[in-house]
């Protein structure tokens, strides 16, 4: 499959945006420089909201604000967690098909509907959010209640949805962000608690037309649900418009489920997710903790973490970045929540500094613990914690969003007018005591997604529970650590097995030709792509519907390009160098020939499966790592590093569904990550083997 590589590699590579740059703002005369102390915090006065409810159990919270003449209506169902185990996604796509069709209107009639008026809807697994100008409010009422209390459930639409949460996944299977998130949840949850669980191909393939229907029957109670009605309409007004378009849903409530709080680590464990070829380790300090909403130590912790790492002023920011230049950034998250808290601690960083960067992670959460904080950190905290919440005041939304929190976790009803008191009350003491209570590094999960081979085995003095790292994939099953299995054939012998296993060196000596087409979506288009190899020559055209985006040829001495929009180009050096590489036909015959050295250098699990990993660097210089499964000798992974102006690109291609082709094995799918956000999945439509080839492909 080599031949393709070039072609995808330059077809999709992007322009990179610029982000303007920003004045310093500057300040004159020395008054400025000396501020006047602040005075005592005093109560604020927040914007009155009016609650009432329905018959129904509705529980509705109008804020009247008649500055602009619109008016927003939000629907939240306050449901317990729930455990989706084997069909983890459902409430997700449950709630985006409610959207998409009622027992009277189509998807495309509601959203004309919604756009003949200039306004928004959307919903969401517990429940949904709407807004027009007042002018309209029966219009845009009538839509929102009719979705939610009469959806259809258009199974062509739940096609849709599915296929779309299936691209999703896609990208997040490569991006090692999305992975530390899954991997760490999982292991401070457990997977059998709904906040580790993980959503993956499997779980949505599992989910049904029906399981969305039995999840909207289940948990859209309005006994258990709040409208919060914002803006441009009196309390009266709004109560009749509740009573007229949500007074007929029928009455009921949702199921409570109760979860054992998750059991951590006694001592400091490092878990590790292999990202083979990333030049980047994604490192996240993490564990559950139990802090309650509206709980007294809720302000505290926050003027801490806000110390520690909220931004850019904060105390790991300024550390492994400013002082060390180990990332572009590192922060830190204190989350009080109904069920279980979390802390966690993160950042991005060089493979080679990844251990530096935890032991100054470590020492950052240990110096919280053991040192009081200054005055000067403590008064620059609450001042930005003041700031935001002042200017969240401005917003009608926010005297909502108060009232909805007041209800929902049972706060004292002055709780946000008393906010700004409390948070003065902070002391250095009171941050001392919720550091020694919530910063517990000597219990964390550390986990780390990066490249094994060149960090791993450097933070093995991080874990203190056994003294072993312990491997997970990316759905953070435990995986075997194969890297100490002891390696029993040579490079020469693996690749004789692989050229056996897929036809033999006859079989593929009488090759002369081979013309593949593949098919692909990429950025939204459905693209086709074919790659012609004969003779050492190749062509490549990729197509988008009436388009031709690249077209590449070698013909066996000269090498060109021309990509849409632009004048054709000549490629020269060693780019021409990887052109001939590219030509070859199944080019492992040639890794035991002068120019190329190639070794094996240990086995490795790849999604479970044992598999030898061969090291490849060929004439032009491009060098590669390549998994053989152990049993069949296929290969079924390979990794391309390439730098270019001081920047280290990688790309990773997935083979699969090998299927015989005039007695050769092919893979028929390939998937390709790294060089664009999403991973592209290539499938054969038509590979034929020395069939009848057009010279004129190959002229220049």
């Amino acid at each position: 499959m080599n031949h393709i590589k070039v072609l995808f590699i330059i077809a999709i590579a992007g322009l990179m945006a610029c982000a303007p740059k920003v004045a310093k703002e500057t300040t004159t005369g020395d008054f400025r420089s000396m501020p006047p102390p602040a005075g005592e915090a005093r109560p604020v006065k927040i914007g009155k909201s009016h609650e009432f409810t329905l018959a129904n159990g509705l529980k509705v919270i109008v804020v009247e604000n008649h500055k602009l003449p619109q008016i927003s209506y939000q629907l939240t169902i306050d449901r317990d967690v729930m455990l989706e185990k084997e069909k983890s996604g459902l409430s997700s796509m449950a709630g985006s098909l409610l959207a998409t069709g009622t027992t009277k209107k189509s998807k495309a009639e509601i959203d004309e509907a919604v756009d003949f008026i200039g306004a928004n809807l959307s919903t969401n697994a517990r429940g949904g959010f709407a807004t027009s100008l007042t002018k309209h409010t029966d219009k845009i009422l009538g839509l929102f209640s009719e979705i939610i209390l009469q959806p259809s459930f258009p199974q062509e639409e739940f096609d849709k949805i599915k296929t779309q949460t299936l691209s999703g996944l896609q990208t997040s299977k490569d991006d090692p962000n999305a992975i530390s998130g899954n991997v760490s949840n999982a292991l401070i949850y457990g997977l059998n608690h709904p906040y580790g669980e993980i959503t993956n191909e499997s779980t949505v393939s599992n989910i049904s037309l029906d399981d969305c229907k039995a999840y909207y029957n289940t948990y859209f109670k309005p006994g258990d649900a709040y409208l919060v009605i914002v803006g441009d309409i009196s309390p009266d007004a709004a109560k009749a418009k509740a009573e007229k378009y949500f007074g007929k849903w029928a009455a009921g409530n949702t199921p409570k489920y109760t979860y054992d709080f998750p059991k951590g680590v006694d001592k400091t464990s490092v878990a590790f997710v292999d990202k083979a070829g990333a030049v980047q380790s994604v490192v996240n300090i993490t564990y559950a903790l139990d802090l309650k909403p509206g709980a007294a130590d809720v302000i505290p912790s926050r003027v801490m973490n806000n110390i520690l790492g909220s931004g850019f002023a904060g105390r790991l920011f300024q550390n492994l970045r400013e002082d060390k230049a180990y990332t572009y950034g590192a922060y830190s998250s204190l989350n009080s929540d109904e069920l279980v808290g979390s802390f966690s601690a993160n950042a991005s960083v060089r493979n080679e500094v990844t251990d530096s960067a935890v032991t100054q992670f470590l020492f950052e959460l240990n110096r919280l613990k053991n040192e009081p904080v200054t005055k000067k950190e403590i008064d620059l905290s609450k001042s930005y914690i003041a700031g935001g919440f002042a200017r969240s005041l401005e917003s009608p939304q926010t005297v909502a969003s108060f009232a909805l929190n007041i209800n929902m976790y049972d706060l004292p009803a002055d709780y946000y007018e008393t906010y700004l008191q409390r948070l003065d009350a902070v002391t250095i003491e009171d941050i001392s005591r919720v550091a020694n209570k919530y910063i517990t590094p000597d219990k964390a999960r550390i986990v780390v997604v990066g490249n094994k081979d060149e960090v791993m085995a450097k933070l093995i003095p991080f874990d203190k529970e056994d003294g072993n790292i312990q491997l997970y994939d990316i759905y953070a099953n435990p995986r075997k650590d194969e890297s100490g299995t002891p390696v029993d054939i040579t490079a020469k012998e693996l690749i004789s097995k692989y050229i056996m296993a897929i036809g033999g060196n006859d079989k593929l000596a009488a090759v002369k030709s081979v013309d593949q087409t593949y098919s692909l979506e990429m950025m939204g288009m459905e693209l086709t792509s074919r790659a012609v190899q004969s003779e050492g020559m190749f062509y490549m055209n990729m197509t988008a519907p009436g388009m031709n985006i690249m077209t590449q040829k070698y013909d066996g001495v000269k090498g060109k390009v021309e990509q849409m929009g632009a004048a054709p180009m000549e490629i020269e050096g060693d780019d021409l160098s990887s052109m001939k590489e590219q030509s070859m036909l199944f080019p492992e015959r040639q890794y035991n020939s002068e120019g190329y050295t190639a070794e094996v250098t240990g086995m490795e699990d790849v999604d479970g499966v044992a598999c030898y990993k061969l090291s490849v660097t060929k004439p032009s210089g491009t060098k590669s790592t390549e998994y053989y499964d152990k049993t069949t000798h296929l290969k079924v992974k390979e990794i391309q590093v390439s730098e270019a102006s001081g920047e280290v690109a990688t790309t990773s291609f997935e083979y699969d569904e090998y299927k015989a082709v005039d007695g050769i094995l092919i893979p028929h799918v390939v998937t390709m990550s790294g060089p664009m956000p999403t991973p592209i999945v290539m499938k054969a439509t038509s590979i034929k083997i020395n069939g009848e080839i057009d010279p004129a492909l190959f002229k220049m």
